[in-house]
């Protein structure tokens, strides 16, 4: 009879607490707590990345003017603006990576601060990079140290 009622209170506690273990970790990075549904991080190509900041010589800025890229899937070109000049360069995507091209770029002369930001982010190209996507944010990071952080366009 005492191990029955011990069976019986061990089965109901199973069952008290099985639903409050499931509720329990259920999140997923990139997921909003609470709402069952998870947000997808943008791809490297295909979205527009506005450049929020860039990190050369060991200094970071906040871009100025209209910096940003966008890497093309189907022609793996990557076009932009660095903020004054726009850029165009070859672009392989690989294993984190992204193996970038010489850039070709207008020659428009700017703003002495737009003409600072243009020159850090060129710092990345015609060569090498990684990249990370945390949520709506990329960075890039070249061997030279030059990264850039930006976020995906709405």
């Amino acid at each position: 009879m005492y191990r029955q009622k011990q069976r019986l209170m061990i089965t109901a506690t199973a069952l008290a607490i099985l639903p409050l273990a499931a509720a329990c970790g259920n999140e997923k990075a990139g997921q909003e707590p609470g709402s069952g549904t998870v947000r997808a991080e943008p791809p490297v190509t295909g979205t527009r990345w506005n450049i929020a900041t860039v990190t050369a010589d060991g200094t970071t800025h906040k871009t100025k003017g209209d910096a940003q890229i966008a890497i093309d899937p189907k022609t793996g070109k990557l076009g932009g603006r660095l903020g004054c000049n726009h850029v165009n360069a070859t672009a392989t995507v690989r294993d984190g990576h992204i193996t970038l091209g010489a850039p070709a770029t207008t020659r428009m002369m700017c703003e002495a601060s737009l003409m600072d930001t243009e020159r850090a982010l060129l710092k990345l190209f015609d060569g090498k990079i990684s990249y990370r996507i945390d949520q709506n944010t990329l960075t890039l990071t070249s061997a030279n140290g030059t990264s850039m952080r930006a976020s995906a366009a709405k």
